[in-house]
C-alpha cells in the first residue's frame, strides 16, 4: 500500500474461524479525527473488524495499518506501541463489578497499554487523571461508587472515561448506545462528538442505531455477508438505492435480507 495521511487503513481484510469466513475482503481508509460508523446485521463481522484493528485477533489475509505502519502480523510485544494509541469502549461498558469507579478507571491506566509510563506515578497523579476523565464525561465525584450503583448510561460513560484515561489517539466503540433509552443514547452521542473535538481522536463506532449513526458519523461502512455493502457519507447513505441498504435502514421485513431464522424473502423479492 502507498503511504497516505490516513490514521487507519484496512486493505482486503479477510478473517476466518475454522471453516467460517467472517470478513471477506474489507477495505476502508479512516482519516485523522474522523468518526466512522460501522453498521450491519448481528453477526455480520462488525465487532470482528474492530478486533482486527485493535490487534486482538490477526487477519487470515489482508492487512491493517496504523499511521502508515502495518500492524497485522506483529507479535504481542511489537503491537504494544500501537495499542497504546487506542482506547476501547466495550458493549455494556464491561466494568469490573467488584471494583469502584476509581479502581476501574485506574486499572485502565496502570494495566493498560501505557502502563510503563505510569508505573512509578504517585497515587495523586492517578487520582487526578481519574477525576479529570470523570469530569469530561459529566460524572464528577463518583469515584467511590460501584458499577451496581450506576445506571446503564452512567456505566457507559465510566467505560468511556476508562478508555480516555490513557490519552488515546483512536477510540473504538462497540455498540455504545445498545439498550439505552433515546435521551441517554443521544447524550452518549454528544460525548462521542465532544471527545472527538476535545481530544482530536479518530473514532470507529459499531452501531445498529440509525438515529445515532445519522447524528455522529462522518462516514458509514455497512458490512453485509462479510463484505462492504456500502461506504460513504450520511447523505449518501440516505440517498442510496441499494436494496440491501434500504431494507436495513428502514427496518423492513421484506427485501433481499433474510431474517434471523433463515427464511427466504417473499416470492418476487430478489436475493
Amino acid at each position: 500500500m502507498e503511504a497516505t495521511s490516513a490514521k487507519i487503513e484496512v486493505h482486503d481484510l479477510h478473517y476466518s474461524v475454522a471453516d467460517l469466513e467472517i470478513l471477506k475482503g474489507i477495505s476502508v481508509s479512516i482519516a485523522p479525527a474522523e468518526i466512522l460508523c460501522v453498521m450491519g446485521l448481528s453477526g455480520s463481522g462488525k465487532s470482528t473488524l474492530i478486533r482486527n484493528i485493535a490487534g486482538l485477533v490477526q487477519p487470515s489475509a489482508g492487512e491493517v495499518r496504523i499511521d502508515g505502519t502495518k500492524t497485522s502480523g506483529l507479535t504481542e510485544e511489537e503491537l504494544l506501541p500501537h495499542r497504546a494509541k487506542m482506547g476501547v469502549v466495550f458493549q455494556y461498558a464491561a466494568l469490573f463489578d467488584s471494583m469502584t469507579v476509581y479502581e476501574n478507571i485506574a486499572f485502565g491506566v496502570l494495566r493498560g497499554p501505557r502502563r510503563a509510563q505510569y508505573k512509578k506515578a504517585p497515587p495523586i497523579k492517578i487520582a487526578r487523571i481519574v477525576a479529570q476523565r470523570l469530569r469530561e464525561v459529566g460524572l464528577p465525584g463518583i469515584e467511590r461508587r460501584l458499577p451496581s450503583e450506576l445506571s446503564g448510561g452512567m456505566r457507559r460513560r465510566v467505560g468511556l472515561a476508562r478508555a480516555l484515561a490513557t490519552e488515546p489517539e483512536i477510540v473504538l466503540y462497540d455498540e455504545p448506545t445498545s439498550g439505552l433509552d433515546p435521551v441517554t443514547a443521544a447524550f452518549i452521542d454528544d460525548l462521542i462528538l465532544t471527545t472527538r473535538e476535545r481530544n482530536k481522536v479518530t473514532s470507529i463506532v459499531v452501531s445498529h442505531d440509525m438515529g445515532s449513526i445519522y447524528r455522529i458519523a462522518d462516514h458509514v461502512l455497512m458490512i453485509y455477508e462479510g463484505k462492504a455493502q456500502f461506504h460513504g457519507t450520511v447523505a449518501e447513505l440516505k440517498a442510496s438505492t441499494d436494496p440491501v441498504v434500504r431494507q436495513f435502514i428502514n427496518g423492513d421485513t421484506q427485501g433481499p435480507i433474510q431474517n434471523q431464522q433463515g427464511h427466504a424473502p417473499r416470492k418476487g423479492n430478489k436475493r
